[in-house]
């Protein structure tokens, strides 16, 4: 097993048979102690976040495995907080794709002058580059064909999978009694297949939840998720 790359959140590693394995951190991403998904530096650390965030991505892609959405997910092993998923190369050096259903985080702050903390967006998609140095800065439809980062065909591909991943989760926490505010997602082409594929995880470390206005950390949703 040969380390590949050491992340902010999860560690790489290849796998003799091709595939790879994400070993989940406890860390988070967020500024001055206090999370933020769109953040792009590591925050804070939360004891379990790590397994806990595993254990909300099985779930979750299970689900989307139900839905007939691809994946890169192979198995997890929770007590290791690790999980085996299928080689995949990203577009260009990296895309974060949003789904926002609620105007926070940095749509607030760059619209603040147009939209209303909380105000109710209708599945927002918008794609930001992986790109720490320039503060993840986000790039329209026509930039990504025009730099060459993906095809016209393959931003259509993620939008609609994005809103569609989006609205599997959402509806999943609506059932419960909580607000989906906004979800970060990752894709990639299949290594073997070139087939678009949800990568990364889903988890609290990645979306924003509230339950009647008020915010809920990532350990604690997780814990609403799954402990009786």
């Amino acid at each position: 097993m040969e380390l590949l790359y050491k992340g902010k959140t999860k560690d790489v590693y290849e796998l003799e048979d091709g595939n790879l394995q994400l070993k989940f951190k406890d860390d988070v991403t967020g500024e001055d102690g206090v999370f933020d998904p769109g953040a792009n530096t590591v925050g804070l650390t939360i004891e379990g976040a790590g397994k806990a965030g595993l254990r909300m991505t099985r779930y979750f892609f299970g689900k989307l495995a139900d839905a007939g959405v691809p994946t890169h997910f192979v198995e997890a092993d929770i007590d290791g907080a690790t999980m085996t998923v299928r080689k995949a190369e990203v577009f260009g050096k990296g895309l974060e794709v949003i789904c926002r259903f609620r105007a926070v985080g940095s749509f607030l702050r760059r619209y603040g002058a147009y939209a209303e903390d909380g105000q109710p967006l209708d599945a927002f998609v918008e794609v930001t580059l992986k790109d720490d140095n320039r503060n993840d800065p986000p790039i329209s439809r026509d930039a990504l064909i025009q730099l060459g980062i993906l095809e016209a065909q393959e931003y259509d591909t993620l939008e609609q999978l994005t809103k569609e991943i989006s609205h599997i989760v959402k509806d999943d926490l609506d059932r419960r009694g909580l607000d989906l505010y906004d979800i970060k997602l990752e894709f990639g082409r299949d290594s073997r297949t070139g087939e678009i594929l949800l990568i990364d995880e889903i988890s609290g470390g990645n979306m924003r939840v509230y339950q009647e206005g008020e915010y809920i950390a990532p350990l604690d949703l997780e814990q609403r998720l799954f402990v009786k």
